[in-house]
C-alpha cells in the first residue's frame, strides 16, 4: 500500500519557500510579486532571526496594513519603534492603524510624533485633528483642523469636521463662519441650516437661529431633530404653542424623542396640565436618564401635590445633574421646607445665594446629542 505524505504537497512547498525566504530581499521580491501571504511569513521569519531589525518590523507592519490586519500592524510598527524611536514614517503608520480600528486615543501620541518630526506634514495633522474629535477634545480638534483646512479649502468633509469641532468647543463664530461657508457650496442642506442655527443660539442669536431651523425644516421637513430644534428655540422664547406644535410634529416622526417628550411635558406643566405633564416628563426620564429639566418639572409637580418626599428625590437628582443650576436648588430648599426639613433647606437657601446668576438654558448643540457622531474610519 502506497503511504501519503503527513502534509499535503502544497503545504509542503509553501513551507520550504517559507524556509528559504531568510532575508530582506527574499521578502521584497515576494512582496513585487503580489505574494502578500508568502511576503508576511517572510517578513515574521526575518524578525524571528534578526529581533533587533527595525526596518523588518516596520515593513512587516506595511504588509499586514494591506491586509486590513491593524492590530497585527500597529504591533509591528510599535516593536520597530521600540528598537528605532525615530524611524522614519513609522509614528504616522502606527497612528494610521490605530486610527482605522477607530482607537482614536490611542492614534493622538503617534500623530503628535509625527507632525513634530514634520510640521508640514497635512496628513498627520488632518489625522491628529480628526482622532481629537473622535475623542471629544473639540478645542484640540478645532486648533489642528483649522490649520488643515485653511491648507485645503476645496475639502468640505475636512471644512465640516472643522465647524462641527467649534461647535462642541462653544468657538461659535468660528463654527458659524464654516457653516455659513458649507452653506455657499450647498444651500439646500438641511444638516448645514440646522448646524448653523445651533452656532448662532451660541452666540445668543436666537431669532437668526429661528430662521435658520424654519428653513432647514422647510427644506427637508423629515430631518431627524429638526423640529425638536425648532421648538426649542421657540420655547426658550416662550412662544409656547409654537413649540408644542414641534415637539409634537417631532413626536410623530420619533415617538422616543426624550428631550421633545421632555420640553413637551414642561410646556403642558406650565399650562397647569399636570397629570399629562407628569406622563410626558416620566417617559421622557425612561428613555433618557440625564434630562435635567424633566427632573426638575417632575419634582415640581409632586411638591404642589405634596408629595414632598419624591419631589426631593427628583429634585436631588436634578442637582446631580446640574450642581450649579441655582433654581433647582431654589426648589429643593422649598421642598425642604415644607417637609420641616429647616437645616436643608437653610443649606440650598445659601446655595443659592453663592451661585452666579446662570442661564437655565443649555446650548441647543448639547439638547440636540449628547455628542456629534464619531469620524469613520479611513477607506480601506
Amino acid at each position: 500500500m502506497k503511504k501519503h505524505s503527513s502534509l499535503p504537497a502544497t503545504i509542503a512547498l509553501l513551507l520550504a519557500a517559507c524556509a528559504r525566504a531568510q532575508t530582506p530581499a527574499d521578502a521584497i521580491a515576494l512582496q513585487q510579486q503580489g505574494k502578500l501571504d508568502e511576503a508576511v511569513q517572510a517578513w515574521q521569519a526575518v524578525t524571528r532571526k534578526n529581533p533587533r531589525d527595525a526596518a523588518a518590523f516596520a515593513s512587516l507592519g506595511v504588509l499586514l496594513s494591506r491586509q486590513e490586519r491593524y492590530s497585527d500592524a500597529a504591533s509591528a510598527y510599535s516593536k520597530a519603534l521600540a528598537i528605532d524611536p525615530k524611524l522614519p514614517g513609522v509614528q504616522l503608520n502606527l497612528g494610521l492603524a490605530e486610527f482605522k480600528q477607530g482607537h482614536f486615543g490611542a492614534a493622538i501620541r503617534p500623530f503628535q510624533k509625527a507632525l513634530a518630526a514634520e510640521p508640514k506634514n497635512l496628513q498627520a495633522r488632518t489625522l491628529l485633528g480628526i482622532s481629537y474629535y473622535g475623542e471629544k477634545q473639540f478645542s484640540d480638534a478645532a486648533k489642528h483642523l483649522a490649520i488643515a483646512a485653511l491648507a485645503d479649502p476645496g475639502n468640505i468633509e475636512l471644512h465640516h469636521r472643522l465647524a462641527q469641532s467649534c461647535l462642541w468647543a462653544k468657538q461659535y463664530s468660528c463654527a458659524l463662519q464654516e457653516f455659513r461657508q458649507i452653506l455657499e457650496r450647498d444651500p439646500d442642506s438641511a444638516t448645514a441650516h440646522m448646524l448653523t442655527g445651533q452656532a448662532l443660539d451660541g452666540l445668543a442669536k436666537t431669532p437668526e437661529a429661528i430662521t435658520e431651523f424654519q428653513t432647514a425644516a422647510r427644506v427637508s421637513p423629515k430631518e431627524p431633530n429638526v423640529h425638536f430644534g425648532l421648538g426649542y428655540l421657540y420655547w426658550k422664547s416662550r412662544r409656547y404653542d409654537e413649540a408644542q406644535q414641534e415637539f409634537e410634529t417631532e413626536l410623530s416622526l420619533d415617538p422616543n424623542n426624550a428631550q421633545a417628550l421632555a420640553h413637551l411635558g414642561d410646556i403642558e406643566m406650565k399650562k397647569n396640565n399636570l397629570e399629562r405633564a407628569l406622563q410626558l416628563l416620566q417617559r421622557s426620564i425612561e428613555l433618557k436618564k440625564d434630562i435635567r429639566i424633566a427632573y426638575v418639572d417632575v419634582g415640581t409637580i409632586l411638591a404642589r401635590q405634596k408629595k414632598y418626599a419624591d419631589a426631593a428625590s427628583a429634585l436631588q437628582h436634578a442637582v446631580a445633574l446640574d450642581p450649579d443650576e441655582p433654581e433647582t436648588h431654589y426648589q429643593l430648599g422649598h421642598v425642604y421646607q415644607a417637609m420641616n426639613n429647616t437645616d436643608e433647606a437653610k443649606k440650598e437657601y445659601a446655595r443659592v445665594r453663592e451661585l452666579h446668576k446662570k442661564s437655565v438654558d443649555e446650548d441647543l448643540a448639547h439638547k440636540m446629542s449628547d455628542a456629534p457622531p464619531l469620524p469613520s474610519p479611513l477607506p480601506r
